[in-house]
């Protein structure tokens, strides 16, 4: 789960499908996902560039704050060219999961779609505390 805020301030949420992976510039661990360039958590993002991600499993949680950098046709990143931009893309779509049968199809889909790598540097981690189980009321 993605949180941004909103222009007003209210938080704005969206369920993205991320993963690690080496900052294409800086070479730090990012926690990155793939977006469509022209939505609104990109324009959240571009205003504000700060999010909080948020992954489950059973009852175990945790959340990743962190500032965020965009990459992509309408976000240029500095130091990265459009071949590495095209390998980020995939190295994200690959590190959350993701699997084609054709990965040059899908790089010309991300070029055709203007998508946009949002790479979120963790500043900040929070969770249940250990040992917490969920426990049935009722």
């Amino acid at each position: 789960m993605l949180v941004t805020l909103r222009e007003s301030g209210e938080p704005a949420t969206s369920v993205v499908n991320s993963g690690i992976v080496r900052h294409p510039v800086t070479g730090a661990d990012v926690v990155a996902f793939v977006a469509r360039g022209n939505t609104a958590k990109t324009r959240y993002l571009r205003r504000r560039p700060h999010a909080t991600l948020v992954f489950r499993a059973g009852w175990e949680w945790v959340s990743v704050d962190g500032e965020v950098e965009l990459a992509g046709p309408d976000d240029r990143l500095d130091g990265l060219d459009a071949d590495g931009l095209t390998k980020l893309l995939r190295d994200i779509y690959l590190a959350a999961g993701g699997q084609h049968e054709d990965l040059d199809e899908y790089d010309r889909a991300m070029a055709r779609e203007r998508r946009t790598a949002v790479l979120v540097s963790p500043r900040r981690f929070r969770t249940n505390p250990t040992g917490t189980e969920h426990q049935e009321h009722g």
